[in-house]
């Protein structure tokens, strides 16, 4: 009799469990017994790891000894602080960090030395470590929707550095370091405190997509111009009055774009002085004639 109540018991605990809620993967795992290894994946590019949102608040401990593992997703939790112990992890290429609540990143992050992809997006960042130079084959880097004002002198040494995302931060300027990055064909500072683009702009000689929207900028330089890869230039929502004579040097603009996702000349919404409103409404071609007439008559 005994026997049969405890066996009710537990089928009693066995149907609560079930419909309690569900543990996240990695606990789950745990309290099976099942080694920490299991949770990796083993794809034909990356040995993964995902632990996006799964309420985290710290990192797990095991995490740290998962040596192998060269993509590794903990976004989307309310992690605060990321442990110096991330430098262990130095077979990582991607790593993302978005959307948590850190407030500055380990100086260890400069022992990743494989890293080729780091997204630090929505956290609460006011500044980044020297030591992230050291990451040298970095070529994807997403520090949006930041409190960021300046960057590190020492980020000249990314010079594989292809994207780069600074926008919804606090920049009044373009960092200095940004115009050694000759390797970078996407730069986005929208949505920051830009009052202008200083004219190195033009070292930037491999940058097809360059976004500023959303600024207090109210001219764009000449240099620009002189950056024949552009493909896309957003300068939607700023203070810009006059656009550069030499602007119809910018050939892959293909059009005059209304659409945030289009290639082509973002200019709307801007206290263009006339005729330049009226000229705009006529295309691309219009605007550039214009603009090559104008610096004849000049």
């Amino acid at each position: 009799m005994g026997s049969e109540h405890s066996k009710n018991e537990e089928r009693r605990s066995m149907v609560f469990l079930r419909k309690g809620p569900k543990l996240p993967a990695w606990e789950d795992a745990l309290l099976a017994g099942r080694e920490p290894k299991s949770l990796l994946k083993r794809g034909l590019r990356y040995v993964s790891l995902s632990l996006i949102m799964k309420g985290m608040t710290t990192t797990p401990d095991f995490l740290w000894g998962l040596h192998e593992v060269q993509k590794l997703n903990l976004s989307r939790n309310q992690l605060v602080v990321i442990p110096p112990s991330l430098g262990k992890l130095d077979r990582l290429v991607v790593l993302n960090l978005g959307g948590n609540c850190l407030k500055c990143l380990p100086k260890e992050i400069g022992l990743l030395r494989n890293l080729k992809v780091l997204f630090v997006n929505m956290n609460c960042l006011k500044e980044v470590p020297a030591e992230l130079s050291l990451c040298r084959k970095l070529e994807v880097l997403s520090l949006s929707h930041n409190c960021i004002s300046q960057l590190p002198l020492s980020f000249t040494d990314l010079t594989n550095l292809r994207k780069l995302n600074l926008s919804n931060n606090r920049f009044v300027q373009i960092p200095l370091c940004i115009f050694a990055l000759r390797s970078l064909d996407f730069l986005h500072l929208g949505s920051n405190k830009l009052e202008n683009i200083a004219e190195s702009i033009q070292y930037l000689v491999n940058l097809q997509i360059f976004i500023v929207e959303n600024n207090n900028i109210r001219s764009l330089p000449r240099s620009l111009c002189y950056i024949s890869t552009l493909e896309l230039l957003n300068a939607d929502y700023n203070a810009i009055q006059t656009l550069p004579d030499d602007l119809y040097l910018l050939r892959r603009l293909r059009r005059i774009a209304w659409n945030p996702m289009d290639k082509g000349l973002h200019i709307a919404h801007n206290p263009l002085s006339r005729p330049l409103p009226e000229v705009v409404e006529g295309g691309l071609d219009v605007l550039f004639n214009y603009l090559r007439d104008k610096k004849e008559r000049n």
